[in-house]
């Protein structure tokens, strides 16, 4: 069983051309129960921030709620996505992830938050918030 964090907010899902330069607005004063994740690609910049952050010339895909593994897992942690993701897709639930040094982060749509989360409670896991 795992505890799963509902982050307050709506998030966003941003993609930026290659070489493109990131927004001051990612990095500036971020509140503490705000994520922000960058990827970077040949093929572009991913983001995923609050939709008040997401920036104004990237293709942006709003409407996500952000789901946090609550307490650090770390790198070594097994199987810990898969634990999530499968009772999603079970649940026909979209699902974007990304993980950092300490834990895992799941994104789903706002309008199936509820199928989500009842979906991730009755395989074992328990939301807060």
């Amino acid at each position: 069983m795992l505890d799963i964090a509902l982050l307050p907010g709506e998030y966003a899902v941003c993609r930026l051309a290659p070489g493109a330069a990131l927004p001051y607005a990612l990095s500036s004063e971020l509140d503490r129960s705000e994520v922000v994740t960058v990827s970077w690609t040949a093929d572009g910049i991913s983001v995923i921030c609050p939709t008040t952050r997401a920036p104004a010339q990237a293709v942006v895909e709003t409407s996500w709620r952000c789901l946090k593994v609550a307490g650090p897992d770390g790198v070594a942690a097994t199987g810990t996505l898969a634990a999530l993701v499968a009772p999603l897709t079970d649940a026909r639930v979209n699902v974007v992830t990304f993980s950092t040094f300490d834990t895992d982060y799941l994104l789903v749509p706002i309008v199936r938050l509820a199928e989500g989360t009842a979906a991730l409670e009755r395989a074992g896991h328990r939301v807060l918030g």
